[in-house]
């Protein structure tokens, strides 16, 4: 690894940035049911920035190879999905929720018989494949049948990363080294 030191406006936005971490991980932590709202509200506002720039693009033929009214119809489609999920956050949270807690269903039956099926890998890396599984399975039921409890646990687990990459950056940004992971010029031979 490759270490010099950062200059010091570096630094500075380092330990701003992530003392700014830290306290979205607090709040995150504090009110997790607010966070996926707020993350819905956010998806909803940039989904209708795109579907204006569409229609823009499709109306006045900005767009390269590509369909005029194509582009005006996709962007009234994104226009609508975006105002359903403005009008109703907590309802497209729960959707959305929903359609991630099938998918990881799927994806832990899918853990649980690999592990079965796998007869060539080691005890221990089947015992790992089906227990995974089964916490996938356990978290997705969870998850259906209260998608408030998921997206309060995916809320925290969200606090807890953002907490942690919080204090790298501030611990970067005090030490004043930043690691490189590509390796220096007279290396790459």
């Amino acid at each position: 690894m490759n270490e010099s030191r950062s200059p010091g406006w570096m630094r500075g936005v380092q330990v701003g940035l992530g003392v700014i971490a830290i306290i979205l991980s607090i709040l995150v932590l504090i009110h997790p049911g607010i966070t996926v709202v707020s993350i819905i509200i956010i998806i909803g506002i940039i989904l209708l920035i795109v579907g204006i720039y569409e229609i823009i693009t499709g109306i006045f033929g900005l767009g390269a190879n590509r369909s005029r009214w194509g582009s005006v119809g996709l962007g009234v489609l994104t226009l609508i999905i975006a105002g359903i999920a403005l009008a109703f956050p907590v309802g497209t949270a729960t959707f959305v929720l929903i359609l991630l807690a099938i998918a990881l269903l799927f994806i832990g039956i899918a853990q649980i018989i690999r592990g079965l099926g796998d007869k060539q890998s080691r005890g221990w890396a089947r015992g790992f494949s089906i227990g995974s599984g089964v916490i996938a399975i356990a978290l997705s039921i969870l998850i259906m049948f209260s998608p408030f409890y998921g997206a309060v646990l995916a809320a925290f687990i969200l606090g807890i990363a953002l907490l942690i990459i919080g204090i790298e950056i501030i611990v970067s940004g005090i030490s004043g080294r930043k690691m490189s992971m590509m390796p220096s010029r007279g290396m790459e031979r």
